[in-house]
C-alpha cells in the first residue's frame, strides 16, 4: 500500500504545471495543523479544485493527535482569492465535522460535533512544481478552536 501511494504522490510531481488560479486548475496538499486553544497537532491531506476564475472548492481530513483517545477532522472550505501575484492571499469559509473519542480502548465519550468555519490565508509558489500552503482558521463547533495549518501544495 505504502509503494502505491508512493506511486501516485510521484505522479502527481512529475505531471505538475506552474500554479495558477484559473478554471480547471487543482493542487493536492499535505498539511500539518496546530491548535491555539488545546494546543493539539495534527497531519492531514487534502485537494483544492478551482471551479471558476479565484474560487476553488477544497475538502480536506485531518488526524488530530489529542493527549488521550483519537479525534479526527473533515472540512469542506470555499476559497475566494483575492491576489494573483507571487503571494496568493485568499479567505476562506465552510463545513466541519469533528469526531471524537476519549477512551478508543474501552468505555469513552464519542462525540460527531458539525459546524463552520472560516478563516484567512496564502499559497506562496516556492518553484514550479510546489508551494507553501499557510492557513489560519476558527472553528465553530466543539472545540471552538482556532488554529494553524501549514504545509506544501503540489500544483496538478
Amino acid at each position: 500500500m505504502k509503494k502505491i501511494i508512493l506511486l501516485f504522490f510521484a505522479c502527481f510531481v512529475i505531471s505538475s504545471i506552474a500554479s495558477a488560479q484559473t478554471q480547471g486548475d487543482s493542487r493536492i496538499h499535505a498539511l500539518g495543523s496546530y491548535g491555539l486553544r488545546y494546543k493539539y497537532f495534527g497531519v492531514g491531506a487534502g485537494w483544492e479544485f478551482f471551479f471558476v476564475d479565484n474560487f476553488s472548492f477544497m475538502p480536506s481530513y485531518t488526524r488530530v493527535f489529542p493527549n488521550v483517545g483519537k479525534a479526527s477532522n473533515f472540512s469542506a472550505d470555499l476559497r475566494y482569492y483575492i491576489s494573483v501575484g507571487a503571494s496568493q492571499l485568499y479567505f476562506m469559509a465552510g463545513y466541519s465535522q469533528n469526531w471524537e473519542n476519549t477512551n478508543p480502548d474501552g468505555a469513552g465519550t464519542k462525540r460527531n460535533v458539525k459546524g463552520a468555519n472560516m478563516g484567512v490565508g496564502a499559497y506562496i509558489p516556492l518553484v514550479d512544481w510546489v508551494g507553501l500552503s499557510t492557513e489560519f482558521k476558527f472553528q465553530s463547533q466543539y472545540p471552538r478552536e482556532a488554529g494553524f495549518r501549514f504545509g506544501l501544495a503540489f500544483p496538478l
